[in-house]
């Protein structure tokens, strides 16, 4: 859930400078799924698309969580491992994700992709592998 806010809220702010509102911006994460249909459908398009990304946060979470229970370096070392991992969810959606969805398809842009991947270190990787810290019962910790 914590990832899944500071993401949010990082993607608003970066797109909110750009002049995107944050329910276009839930409306384009539910476009992976809908497709164009989804700039269309209002508040409930945007919803779908709230519900989508905390679900896509969970899943990085718990992908996180169970490669902790074996590698414990993911747990003793948070901030290498939180940082590197906000990296690998970015390129997992970027490379993976987003090219099997609906979405429409965009030019590259070296800035944004930049911007977007220190969000993901900071927003997700690194809230993900600290609150498995916090909250892990792994022995020699």
């Amino acid at each position: 859930l914590t990832a899944g806010a500071l993401d949010i809220t990082g993607a608003c702010t970066f797109y909110g400078f750009r002049g995107v509102s944050p329910v276009r911006i839930l409306q384009s994460v539910a476009s992976g799924l809908l497709g164009a249909a989804a700039f269309t459908g209002g508040a409930p398009t945007a919803a779908l698309g709230l519900f989508l990304h905390f679900f896509i946060a969970l899943v990085a979470a718990a992908v996180y969580y169970i490669g902790s229970r074996r590698l414990t370096f993911l747990v003793r070392h948070p901030l290498l491992s939180g940082a590197s991992y906000g990296v690998a969810v970015y390129l997992f959606m970027t490379h993976v994700v987003l090219p099997l969805s609906a979405v429409a398809k965009r030019p590259f842009d070296l800035v944004s992709a930049l911007i977007m991947v220190g969000i993901h270190i900071v927003c997700v990787g690194l809230p993900i592998a600290l609150v498995i810290r916090r909250y892990s019962e792994q022995p020699g910790r």
